[in-house]
């Protein structure tokens, strides 16, 4: 999902936008499944007649799922490589509902763009970014146009990574114990946390096999609400997701975990 201008932004998802798209598919990952939509659906109303505008739509998970429940979608990415992508899987009866736009989420002047449009001058009833805010350097141009492009009860959903167990960079652990009493095995995951207020961005990946790094931008709780705070926005919504079947949890992935969420999901709405 891509958003940014500078090299190893928005530079990394063009490069990794086949990738990318090859590994989530149609129906996306175990995140997506499990995690991202379940909370996308008791967050994000949509009604008969819905206008609603894909942030960082990547290969358009989250433009088809909008387009399934009924809504007009204008599904935007920074990269063009990956709007190609996304507009490839759309479904043929869902090709009349989803428009393909290039838009990048940290550029002012890409806000001003579509605000001139008349699709921007009506106003969106949903605003949806999924899985991008921690890939993008800035929110200021998102948070200003925000405002201007929600219609009146219009209502800002975003997913990320969780600021405080994840892009904190903090340490994974996963512990093997063997209880002495009954001769078996416990799995035991958890999380060290030594920094927090000041993260400076970071090279990670999102597939272990993606041929380019991306940047993650952390930002504590604070900083993150406060952008869309000053922008006159008010939160009215927030989950943390988390795993809570035993089944869907990998031994192996230390961010599967039953009690620590990995991803953080809120709802802004315009003040009265």
């Amino acid at each position: 999902m891509a958003s940014s201008s500078r090299s190893g932004t928005l530079d990394s998802w063009t490069d990794n936008a086949e990738h990318w798209d090859k590994g989530m598919g149609s129906e996306g990952n175990k995140y997506w499944r499990l995690l991202e939509l379940p909370s996308l659906k008791r967050m994000v109303p949509i009604a008969p007649g819905c206008k609603a505008l894909d942030l960082a739509t990547g290969n358009g998970l989250c433009a088809r799922w909008l387009a399934s429940e009924g809504a007009s979608v204008l599904a935007t990415d920074g990269s063009e490589r990956m709007l190609e992508f996304a507009a490839a899987r759309t479904p043929p009866e869902h090709e009349h509902l989803v428009e393909y736009k290039a838009l990048d989420a940290t550029r002012e002047e890409d806000f001003e763009r579509l605000l001139a449009t008349e699709r921007g001058r009506e106003g969106f009833d949903v605003i949806l970014m999924n899985m991008a805010i921690m890939d993008i350097e800035t929110l200021d141009p998102l948070a200003a146009a925000l405002p201007n492009l929600l219609k009146k009860d219009g209502v800002f959903v975003a997913t990320l990574l969780h600021p405080v167990f994840v892009t904190s960079n903090a340490t994974q652990k996963v512990e093997i114990r063997s209880d002495l009493e009954t001769g078996r095995t416990t799995i035991a995951r958890s999380r060290v946390i030594t920094q927090y207020l000041n993260v400076p961005p970071y090279r990670g990946v999102a597939f272990e096999t993606q041929p380019e790094w991306q940047l993650y931008f952390h930002r504590p709780l604070h900083e993150l609400f406060g952008v869309f705070f000053k922008a006159g926005l008010v939160l009215d919504a927030l989950e943390e997701p988390h795993f809570t079947d035993e089944a869907s949890l990998d031994p192996k992935n230390p961010e599967d975990h039953s009690q620590i969420p990995v991803l953080f999901a809120f709802r802004l709405r315009q003040r009265d």
